[in-house]
């Protein structure tokens, strides 16, 4: 006897459909672990109401996120990326969120120059104490998300940013004539 499997509310399928067939975003969160998580902990534990829709990856810190985690979150197919971390001098490895604003600056000029929208990105300062603000930066980016639709992926290829020289078919080594 073959068993039909149960669907459970907020199941989805691999590309992010829900089982009743609504599309609904998939955010990738990348959180310091000393305040944003603390703060989206916070959230949960206070039953304050936010959408589902963030997956957590928890870091050190938010220094140590790399440009390429996020480039890494739109190549999975998220939807949207919300880097979170202390808020400026409250840091607990001293200087780690001001790399991270200096990275994630230029990062978010880069995925304008890769057709990704600014919408679809966030990096933003909660500490530990603001689970309020967190359940409303991510209701905020939910919302958002849902009006930009599905992540179609990169819009434009990158520029070049440096000139190549176009290299003749016919090159040949000095010295050597044609014959």
């Amino acid at each position: 006897m073959a068993e039909t499997p149960e669907v459970f509310e907020g199941a989805e399928t691999m590309n992010g459909q829900a089982a009743e067939g609504t599309w609904e975003p998939k955010i990738l969160g990348i959180l310091c672990n000393w305040c944003s998580y603390a703060g989206a902990d916070l959230a949960g534990s206070a039953r304050l109401q936010h959408p589902p829709n963030v997956r957590i990856v928890r870091v050190p810190c938010s220094g140590r996120v790399d440009p390429q985690f996020v480039l890494k979150g739109f190549l999975r197919g998220f939807d949207g990326v919300l880097v979170s971390g202390c808020h400026p001098g409250d840091c607990h490895y001293a200087k780690g969120n001001y790399y991270a604003r200096r990275r994630l600056t230029l990062l978010t000029r880069f995925l304008e120059t890769m057709g990704i929208p600014r919408e679809r990105f966030q990096f933003q300062w909660v500490s530990a104490s603001e689970g309020a603000r967190w359940a409303e930066s991510v209701r905020e980016m939910t919302e958002r998300i849902r009006k930009l639709g599905p992540f179609q992926g990169v819009g434009r290829p990158v520029p070049l940013l440096i000139p190549v020289v176009a290299r003749q078919a016919e090159t040949q080594p000095v010295g050597v004539e044609a014959q």
